[in-house]
């Protein structure tokens, strides 16, 4: 090696490079790692209400920092085996006694130390806990329960990220922030988080910098401009390419195509472009039922609460009857497959008498007729549910006057806009009875309002509060949570008993039969909600008010024969509304057909996603060429003043992304000469650039001219590049190797 290499070689180090590692830091993982637990944090405050969750959260966060700092700094001195063995036990002490503290301070001794009755407090307030995730809906209300959970789960994430930090594990400590922290988007399928996403992006780049300074072979100084833009690059594939990637149903697979909770939020759902198929029934009805999932009866003026009766083992069936002897049934069976739907509630038809293939974590609600699991989910579930069809004749129903609301004394009652009850009372003005009171009301939304997905009947859209209910009345335009909401809310002005369902409707016919049984697909998009009021002696009525979508309920009057009286019925209708086959209003949801579902296939071609799906390809692939185009500019900026060192860099690094073989035992002298024979590159252009590294090398700094090296570099490298096949150039440029090799196997000149 010559002079000029070894002393570019020193100034290299000197300028870019450090002699050692940099000591054990105290302040600044804790920093990073605290940062990091705090990202992670914040998704969660979306779909948890505020309280003292977060400061549980915040807690432990910052007392793992304050001891991580705390124990690194007074054991600097000792091995690095027994400072992270110390430091983590002294975090995992300091997070137990914070949240034993926050929690249940008075069940411990001094308020940290925990007895029998902590362990069965947090026992009992992880049960609460996982019953209020598993059947709430978010926002969950904020409880001692969750408060416990997130305290205990960000105090393992805390002190995880707090050693990875310490540890330089960049990698795995993003990883592990950008997977705790996308859990609450991906369980409840909420939009996209822009702010997360930057704050996620910007710790990211803070923890690899770090990582890459601890290391001696990394550069002292690095490029603000490429690290710039990397980091822009990376979040604007991440925030603006990746939400809008046209993805067809089929990508599904077999795996979960939507997430239902025991919300009215079904907006989303509801106006995703490519429904997918969520599940098939095979039934022995003429028509396929309705299929419910679980029902919502308290309301507090905001939101319908679900409902979260006692549940029971499958053998204990689902409770008494609800109708009377003298109401006809007819026995039917279905047999539901659920391929793309996650849930912990199973649809089931009304009313369910009995259900078979289940396995036992599936248990029965007596009180809705419902399937329910606490650590189950509904998506590859086959079985059978044995239900009836319960049809009262009209003289029947019309007799019975429907229940009153059970109204709570230790609830204060909610109070409806007035244009709510006025309403109600004018539609049903003509009734006499309570059942033709439902049916006017049915009958008047489905005249006068109008189906659509895009009506903004409240800031939050999807809302089924009294002033969203009262702004839809105003309106006379939305889907079926407002139609349902609405309905549900006149008819309890009109003091009745009244709640609402979530579930499916039937779906649409198939080609397959399984036996005797038709089959029916059932689509995402098809997910819907009804209302339902309670007749003693029938049990819970359904009404389909929904404008345009599914056939109303109605009953049908008693026949007689011969003219005498007591004759026996006709065949009555189903209490539940008629199940002709409809996935929604053509116009409004722009199906492709009944098999929409099932095919998967994009029903319009927008170029748009696809052109910007292209060009984030494209930078990603194409930045590794960037950094390496703009280091090349700026050395041969520096070779145009006749920087010597610069030349002799660029060649090497031209020379190592083309694979040409390469040697720092050799001379500049003997490298030229090589190049020349071997690559055929200019003799006279290789001279020009050999001559100035051996003056640089050999002469004094005042004998050196300074002379314009870029055109004899750009000739040399020229030459280099067609003395190698196109594939090589291809991969040279794409993946310029020059930019991961090793500094220790083939150190540049100073650049």
């Amino acid at each position: 090696m010559s002079r000029a290499e070894r002393k570019a070689e020193r100034g290299s180090r000197l300028s870019w490079h450090r002699e050692h590692e940099l000591p054990v830091g105290t302040v600044v993982p804790s920093v990073l790692a605290a940062a990091a637990g705090l990202v992670a944090m914040w998704p969660f405050t979306s779909v948890i209400e505020p309280g003292t969750w977060s400061f549980a959260v915040l807690a432990v966060i910052v007392v793992t920092a304050i001891t991580g700092m705390a124990s690194r700094t007074l054991m600097r001195g000792r091995p690095a085996w027994a400072r992270d063995l110390v430091t983590i036990a002294v975090q995992i002490v300091a997070v137990m006694g914070t949240v034993i503290l926050l929690v249940a301070g008075d069940t411990a001794v001094f308020g940290v130390f925990p007895t029998d009755a902590t362990f069965f407090t947090f026992q009992a307030l992880a049960a609460s806990a996982w019953e209020e995730i598993t059947f709430g809906s978010a926002p969950i209300a904020a409880s001692p329960g969750l408060e416990a959970v997130m305290g205990i789960g960000f105090g393992v994430v805390a002190v995880l990220l707090d050693q990875l930090v310490a540890q330089r594990g960049a990698i795995l400590a993003s990883l592990l922030t950008a997977v705790v922290g996308s859990v609450p988007m991906i369980v409840t399928l909420g939009g996209v988080n822009v702010v997360w996403f930057v704050m996620l992006g910007i710790l990211i780049l803070a923890l690899l910098r770090y990582t890459a300074a601890q290391n001696p072979d990394s550069p002292r100084r690095t490029s603000v401009a490429v690290a710039a833009g990397v980091g822009v690059a990376a979040l604007a594939a991440t925030v603006i390419i990746a939400p809008i990637l046209p993805v067809s149903a089929s990508l599904a697979g077999t795996g979960t195509g939507v997430t239902v909770d025991a919300s009215l939020r079904l907006g989303d759902d509801l106006r995703q472009p490519n429904p997918v198929e969520v599940l098939t029934l095979a039934t022995t009805a003429d028509t396929a039922p309705y299929l419910r999932l679980t029902t919502l009866s308290a309301f507090n003026g905001r939101v319908w609460e679900p409902d979260r009766g006692d549940l029971q083992a499958q053998s204990e069936g689902f409770g008494p009857a609800e109708w009377a002897d003298d109401i006809e049934t007819t026995d039917q069976n279905t047999s539901i497959r659920v391929i793309r739907m996650s849930s912990s509630w199973l649809p089931v038809p009304y009313p369910a008498t009995s259900v078979q293939g289940l396995p036992s974590t599936w248990r029965v609600s007596p009180e809705n007729r419902t399937i329910a699991s606490r650590s189950g989910d509904a998506v590859g579930n086959d079985y059978t549910v044995r239900s009836l069809e319960v049809s009262p004749t009209l003289e029947q129903i019309r007799a019975l006057p429907a229940s009153s609301p059970i109204v709570d004394p230790d609830t204060e009652p909610v109070e409806l806009p007035e244009v709510i009850g006025d309403t109600a009372a004018d539609v049903t003005a003509d009734a006499t009875n309570d059942y033709d009171r439902l049916i006017a009301l049915q009958s008047w939304f489905r005249s006068q309002f109008a189906y659509s997905l895009e009506t903004p009947v409240d800031e939050g859209f999807d809302g089924t509060g009294a002033d969203a209910v009262a702004r839809f009345l105003d309106v006379r335009s939305g889907y079926c949570i407002h139609f349902a909401g609405a309905f549900a809310l006149m008819a309890e002005s009109l003091d009745m008993e009244v709640r609402i369902v979530v579930g499916y409707l039937p779906g649409a016919l198939t080609e397959t039969t399984r036996g005797d049984e038709a089959v029916y697909s059932v689509s995402s998009d098809q997910l819907h909600s009804w209302p339902e009021v309670l007749f003693p002696g029938v049990g819970w009525v359904p009404f389909e008010p929904t404008a345009s979508l599914g056939v109303p309920t109605a009953f049908s009057a008693a026949a007689t024969a011969g003219g005498g009286s007591g004759g026996a019925a006709t065949p009555a209708p189903t209490a539940a509304p008629s199940t002709e086959q409809t996935s929604g209003p053509e116009l409004e949801r722009e199906d492709a057909g009944d098999n929409a579902g099932a095919t998967g296939e994009l029903r319009r071609l927008n170029p748009t996603p696809v052109m910007l799906t292209t060009l984030g390809v494209l930078v990603v692939l194409l930045l590794p060429a960037f950094a390496r185009l703009a280091l090349r500019v700026a050395r041969r900026g520096r070779a145009r003043r006749g920087d010597a060192g610069s030349a002799w860099t660029e060649l090497r690094a031209t020379m190592q992304d083309l694979r040409v073989p390469l040697s720092d035992a050799e001379t500049p002298r003997m490298r030229g000469d090589d190049l020349v024979r071997d690559s055929r590159v200019d003799a006279e252009a290789m001279r020009v650039l050999v001559a100035a590294v051996e003056q640089a090398s050999y002469a004094r700094p005042s004998a050196n001219a300074t002379r314009d090296l870029d055109a004899a570099l750009v000739e040399v490298t020229a030459q280099l590049r067609r003395s190698v096949d196109r594939w090589t150039r291809v991969h040279a440029f794409l993946l310029p190797r020059s930019l991961f090799a090793s500094r220790r196997t083939d150190v540049p000149l100073l650049t």
